[in-house]
Formats: C-alpha cells, sequence, structure tokens
C-alpha cells in the first residue's frame, strides 16, 4: 500500500485517502488545438514501469489536488508537491536521480 502525504495540509495517511488523478504536467489543448493535438492529450498517456509523476486528490482531507512522484514498480514514492508547480522541485529530482542516475524527466527542457 502506497503511503502519501498531502503537501497542502501535510497528512501523511494510507492511498485510501487520496484518489489517482492520472498522469501529471499535461498540456491542455485549447480551442486552436489540431485535432491531432486534442487526441493525444484525451487518450496518450505515459504508464512507465519505473518513476512516474502522477496526480493525487486529497479526498478524504483537505480536498486539494497535488503531485507525486513515484516508482511504479516498487511503490517507492519520492515526493509530493502543489499541483500548481509546473515542474518537480529540485529535491525530488534529486531523491530520484540518487536511486535512478540516468533518469530524465521527458518534459524537462
Amino acid at each position: 500500500m502506497l503511503i502519501l502525504t498531502c503537501p497542502c495540509c501535510h497528512v501523511t495517511a494510507e492511498e485510501t485517502e487520496f484518489h489517482g488523478g492520472g498522469e501529471a504536467h499535461l498540456k491542455r489543448i485549447g480551442p486552436g488545438g489540431s485535432e491531432e493535438d486534442f487526441e493525444r492529450y484525451l487518450f496518450m498517456r505515459e504508464n512507465p514501469k519505473g518513476v512516474h509523476l502522477e496526480r493525487w486528490r486529497h479526498v478524504y482531507g483537505c480536498g486539494k489536488w497535488f503531485h507525486t512522484a513515484r516508482d511504479t514498480a516498487t511503490l517507492e514514492v519520492f515526493g509530493s508537491y502543489p499541483a500548481q508547480t509546473l515542474a518537480p522541485p529540485d529535491h525530488i529530482l534529486e531523491a530520484i536521480r540518487k536511486r535512478y542516475p540516468d533518469w530524465q524527466w521527458q518534459r524537462a527542457s
């Protein structure tokens, strides 16, 4: 079972107190976007075996959305951060790279 910490209210609890919302940091497609971009936004998601950045909601707590970095194979959680953050914070990237030195975030510029 996952143990997550909500970065908004700082409660640490089992995953049953939260609700997963899929992949984090998706770029929304506006009215001027192409059909291919909109299809990619709706249906094409990362599903890696390994480190994944995900959205979670603290359903039975503060009700806020946040992002979590975790390993889908081992369930190791590297950290959580507010959903308004546009990229994973440095301390989370460092924790991931400590365990997986060659890992690169696909959206890193």
